[in-house]
């Protein structure tokens, strides 16, 4: 009889959320040797005008039950407590209905709450619990001072640290979040952990050239024929300086050859959408997300790709759109601190270059020499991101990570 995991992961199929399709993945991968439960929010594009707390429905083998939760404003303080709340306890309450379960996976989402789930289900339960760390809190709100209450942080800290210690496993998804939880916990023993990179598909997102018919058509939509295109392709958040880094954008506003376009909805993006009306920057493009059967061809439209972060990010959190672009092969300019998990992958398989955050000159320095770089240059940085990616991120290695961490986990309930 296959053992029984119920993920309580809030984004899931079909959310455009870059957590919500790795673990669709990751669970697609699993069902066959698992039983498989997701408990997840309701995406948007699913909601209806009336609907009860809790629905299920499935995705091949996989059972999912889904929560009706109030729709957020991410620019709202009190909008995002008022759903993260809704969130937490809604979904506390899904866990311990299920029956016979073995394992219990949750991510560090919503933040510190969400390994609290996994804690709780494990002691209410008598499950095992894996926590997957995506972002580290509250060291990453600290970053942005997303409030000045140093107490709630403290308190906070001490919650995840609980978390972390009452976990069968912890999964980290970076070296340098590696070092973070070890750093959490000074001498005193380290939970049991382990890193595991995220992925994407490269069998699916693989180098196109401009000429493709899909990526062509893209171009073409967009007005973008015949420009070199500088893109940020992910979650527009609170933890990238991306409006800061609008900034960068006006030495080259004049320029009718360059575009830089920004896909991707956040916290942060109207205010973006602002400096650029305001600066009458008019080569900046503001995008929706990309369905997911279409990344692949917008992720092949541009030139050069933006992976970037704040200061003081190093060891909380990795960029994971650094895969999609070493996947399609284009080259980098990163905005990343020196020794994050994001910097080392670029300096290792040279795809591209790398900033401090915050040296708005040097980026703007970097902009226009990639500017001036030969094509077949910029071709080659990109393509040795693909070889590095081939050769050491693979999506099956990390996957069959996990399914060799559940299966240990199993045999020791």
């Amino acid at each position: 009889m296959k053992k029984k995991i119920v993920f309580v992961i809030n984004y899931f199929y079909p959310d455009f959320a870059s957590t919500g399709q790795l673990m669709t993945e990751l669970c697609l991968h699993l069902q066959h040797d698992f039983d498989v439960t997701v408990i997840a929010a309701v995406p948007e594009n699913m909601k209806g005008s009336k609907q009860r707390l809790f629905t299920e429905d499935k995705l091949e083998q996989i059972r999912i039950v889904r929560i009706y939760l109030p729709e957020v404003d991410k620019s709202s303080k009190w909008s995002r407590l008022r759903y993260i709340s809704a969130y937490f306890f809604s979904a506390l309450w899904a866990t311990l209905r299920e029956r016979k379960t073995d394992i219990i996976y949750t991510i560090s989402t919503p933040p510190v709450l969400g390994g609290l789930l996994g804690t709780l289900g494990k002691l209410l339960k008598g499950a095992k619990h894996i926590y997957n760390i995506q972002d580290f809190n509250p060291e990453q709100a600290e970053v942005v001072k997303y409030t000045k209450g140093k107490a709630i942080f403290r308190i906070a800290r001490m919650l995840d640290k609980l978390n972390c210690r009452c976990a069968d496993h912890v999964v980290t998804v970076g070296m340098d979040m590696q070092e973070t939880l070890i750093r959490r916990f000074g001498e005193k023993p380290v939970p049991r952990n382990s890193v595991i990179n995220n992925w994407t598909d490269e069998a699916d997102i693989v180098p196109l050239s401009k000429e493709h018919p899909k990526v062509k058509a893209f171009l073409e939509k967009h007005g973008l024929l015949n420009k070199f295109i500088m893109m940020y392709s992910g979650n527009l958040g609170l933890y990238y300086d991306l409006v800061n880094l609008m900034g960068v954008t006006l030495p080259f506003k004049q320029r009718d050859d360059l575009a830089f376009v920004f896909i991707g909805e956040g916290a942060v993006k109207k205010e973006m959408v602002a400096f650029a009306e305001a600066h009458a920057v008019r080569n900046c493009l503001f995008l929706p997300f990309e369905p997911k059967d279409s990344i692949k061809y917008s992720l092949n439209a541009a030139d050069v790709h933006w992976v970037v972060n704040q200061k003081g990010i190093k060891g909380i959190s990795v960029p994971s759109k650094i895969y999609g672009v070493m996947a399609a092969g284009k080259p980098v300019l990163g905005v990343l601190e020196q020794g994050s998990e994001a910097h080392r992958l670029i300096a290792e398989s040279r795809c591209g270059v790398v900033c401090e955050p915050g040296a708005y000159d040097d980026i703007v320095e970097q902009i226009d020499r990639m500017l001036g770089m030969n094509s077949s240059t910029l071709a080659e940085q990109g393509m040795n991101g693909r070889a590095y990616l081939e050769q050491h991120l693979g999506r099956a290695a990390s996957m069959n990570k996990y399914k060799h961490l559940l299966k240990q986990l199993t045999v020791q309930a």
